[in-house]
């Protein structure tokens, strides 16, 4: 088991300084069996692999890799992050904007002026439009949705709420579950409200409770457009999805139970009807519209609107109709559920300006850490176990999206596999390579649960952060976040995890 992670460790440490580009065939010495098997199941896969040749032509692989020196701007915005709320308050709040903007513009203009390569750029713009238009959408439309509980907070009205929280975040996503959810959770716990229970909330609503659909989590999402099945992941990951909630759940009620309310006027006095009341439940129609326009997949519908940008199919029709559903939500909305939420804008723009930051500067980092994978010596290293840690690691600190994608392209490329062939994709899926079921369990996993190390790892993460601050909470900072609650709670829960479904397989 210490071997096992130290392996993964020394992968990532090596990726620092590991930086020759490969090309998605130059590593095609598999096992004779497994290239005979791949011939049997797929024989059409010589075509396959023509076209992903031809699609990695067009994405700068022949292009030079950025160097170990260009992750610099990505972790100079880490650390902006991690600090300025702390030590530089009001220069970060007025200035991260435009910190964000410059520092991903020095990495785009090196990679379009220095190594001649629009490809990761533009894809990059694609996933990040992407991304803010699916969260800014659901944020947005849930904000018009004010649900009132006229009943005392209890710890078991509490984990009862996470636990709703979790399944929901697979029908409206982590985002849509978070957003609709988190008022009414701090209202309900108004006179007893303690940072433990926005993290707790942040660990199993706007994480781990999404990993059972690609609606749930943006890495799902990903892997769902690229052509895993959408009901992979419920049938492959539930038992583990089960666990974490449990342990987590439990944790947090210990917690709750010790937890002993202020006394604030004649709050402990004051009866309950213990009546749920809904104001614009109008607005739950616009969510439902958003969810329906996750289906909308130019590389799905053939008829579909889309840019053909080498040989992957983007098109904004999806994206059109989420930015239209943010919009008309917020016009149509109710007022009095507007005012009862004290929405604002400022958590959804704080989240797009810091994720702009984020895809335009860590490219290189995910570059050199794929580069790596794909190697002779990387791809030795590549097992389920690694797979998870690996994967684990850099979806804590870099966003779990793209990481997730980096590493399934990496897992494919060591078998002889194209991450931009739908057909493989489904075929890795399905188990037609060498351990490609637990690869993809332990890379899907990993992606969702530790997107809840930091509050850097999934979109929702900064924007319940910002809600809980803007009504006051104290919350950590983004170190104090990780020693008070991720390392002593949230990892051995992940180790659990890793122990129990992936590391004696």
């Amino acid at each position: 088991m210490k071997r096992l992670v130290l392996s993964a460790i020394f992968s990532l440490l090596l990726c620092s300084v590991y930086t020759p580009s490969y090309s998605l065939d130059q590593h095609q010495e598999v096992p004779v069996q497994l290239v005979q098997h791949q011939e049997e199941e797929h024989p059409n896969q010589e075509a396959h692999h023509a076209e992903g040749e031809e699609h990695a032509e067009g994405h700068g692989e022949e292009h030079a890799a950025a160097p170990a020196w260009t992750v610099i701007p990505f972790a100079l915005l880490l650390l902006m992050i991690a600090t300025g709320p702390l030590f530089y308050e009001h220069f970060w709040h007025k200035n991260y904007p435009l910190l964000a903007v410059l520092l991903a513009a020095i990495v785009i203009s090196y990679y379009i002026f220095i190594l001649g390569n629009t490809g990761e750029p533009v894809h990059a713009l694609f996933e990040y439009l992407q991304f803010i238009a699916l969260l800014s959408s659901l944020f947005i439309a849930s904000g018009g949705i004010l649900i009132k509980i006229d009943r005392k907070a209890t710890p078991i009205i509490n984990s009862a709420i996470l636990l709703i929280g979790s399944v929901i975040s697979n029908l409206i996503g982590t985002t849509g579950a978070s957003m609709l959810l988190i008022r009414p959770y701090i209202r309900l716990n108004q006179h007893r409200i303690r940072s433990y229970h926005i993290i707790f909330f942040i660990f199993m609503v706007s994480n781990v409770g999404g990993a059972l659909t690609p609606i749930g989590d943006p890495p799902l999402f990903l892997g769902f457009l690229r052509g895993v099945p959408f009901f992979w992941t419920i049938s492959h990951v539930v038992l583990e999805w089960v666990f974490a909630l449990g342990v987590l759940v439990a944790v947090f009620f210990i917690l709750d139970k010790r937890n002993v309310s202020e006394p604030n006027g004649d709050d402990e006095e004051q009866s309950h009807t213990g009546k749920i009341s809904v104001i614009g439940k109008r607005n739950f129609v616009w969510l439902a519209v958003v969810i329906a326009a996750v289906f909308i997949d130019p590389n799905k519908i053939e008829w579909l609107p889309h840019i053909n940008y080498h040989g992957t199919r983007f098109s904004f029709v999806r994206e059109l109709i989420m930015f239209a559903v943010a919009f008309l939500s917020f016009r149509l909305a109710k007022k009095e559920a507007i005012k009862g939420n004290e929405f604002s804008f400022e958590p959804i723009r704080e989240v797009a300006f810091i994720f702009i930051g984020i895809f335009g500067t860590m490219m290189p980092a995910l570059e050199l850490v794929g580069d790596f994978a794909k190697s002779d010596a990387g791809r030795d290293l590549i097992t389920h176990n690694t797979l998870y840690w690996g994967t684990g690691i850099l979806s804590g600190f870099l966003d779990n999206a793209p990481t997730y994608l980096n590493f399934l392209a990496a897992a494919m490329a060591s078998v002889g596999a194209s991450v931009n062939d739908s057909q493989d994709v489904l075929a890795f899926s399905q188990g037609e390579y060498a351990d490609s079921i637990m690869n993809l369990m332990a890379i899907s996993v990993a992606a969702v649960f530790f997107g809840a190390m930091s509050y850097i790892g999934n979109g929702p993460n900064f924007m319940v952060k910002s809600i809980a601050e803007q009504v006051g909470i104290r919350m950590p900072s983004f170190f104090g976040y990780i020693i008070r609650f991720s390392l002593p709670i949230l990892l051995p829960i992940l180790l659990l995890v890793w122990l129990i479904f992936f590391a004696f397989h």
